[in-house]
């Protein structure tokens, strides 16, 4: 390679301008790479709702859409819209619902998964204490999963219905799913299988060897949001989704 390099010294003028010409081909090969990063992401533009049964995710959809209240009931396929901004309404992302029924969720992510650009897991703030090791368990599941841990979409946790006063914290939530995640990677003796069927190289694969676990670990962005789809007011009032739509106008 010295005596091409050499030549090529030779022809250009000198080690000088021979330096330009490899830095400009180093900022090149950049700018390529960093295109095709943001091609990628620019191709994911769906956001999609996770979540147990009866955390509220299909009127969170709703009121995102319309805005308006509107009876539910538990989802068995996916539901999925265009959202704008209203900020900027030639922005918008596909919102996508899933079904939190526990033998639904994971074929319905397997389907969507790759088109994610960001995942919003909706739990519920009231019954949290009684579901939290499903919650985690779910959470886990979404976590390891070699497409989402590639694709690293940005990921919201939006603690939901705190319009009722027994309503758990986002920060107390957070504490306690960190726990649980802690303890499901420290109890799985078994590599973990991701929901294409491939193996993720064990608990190891959440978080850091060696720590506890925390949502700083992970290679997405992770934020906790307190919401209320249904609204202090109830049906009649609107909902309180306001740190909801920031993110998603951050995310978009």
């Amino acid at each position: 390679l010295e005596p091409h390099l050499e030549a090529l010294r030779r022809e250009l003028g000198g080690p000088a301008v021979l330096s330009v010409l490899v830095a400009l081909i180093a900022v090149a090969i950049t700018f390529l790479i960093w295109r095709f990063v943001q091609g990628r992401k620019s191709s994911r533009k769906a956001v999609l709702l996770l979540g147990l049964c009866d955390a509220g995710k299909t009127l969170l959809f709703a009121r995102l859409l319309s805005g308006r209240y509107r009876d539910t009931q538990t989802s068995i396929t996916d539901s999925s819209a265009t959202y704008r901004l209203s900020q900027d309404k030639s922005t918008n992302v596909t919102l996508i619902d899933l079904p939190g029924h526990e033998s639904l969720r994971l074929q319905f992510l397997e389907r969507f998964k790759a088109a994610a650009r960001a995942i919003v897991f909706v739990v519920d703030s009231v019954a949290f204490q009684r579901e939290v090791k499903d919650v985690a368990e779910f959470l886990y599941q979404v976590l390891v999963d070699s497409t989402v841990l590639r694709n690293a979409p940005a990921l919201l946790i939006a603690c939901n219905k705190q319009d009722v006063t027994m309503a758990k914290s986002a920060k107390l939530i957070q504490q306690q799913l960190e726990k649980e995640l802690n303890t499901l990677r420290v109890t799985r003796s078994a590599a973990p299988t991701s929901l294409d069927g491939s193996a993720t190289g064990g608990p190891a694969q959440l978080g850091k060897k060696g720590k506890d676990f925390d949502f700083s670990q992970l290679p997405m962005k992770v934020e906790f949001v307190e919401c209320s789809a249904r609204g202090s007011k109830g049906e009649e009032g609107e909902a309180d989704l306001e740190g909801l739509e920031k993110w998603l106008a951050k995310v978009a």
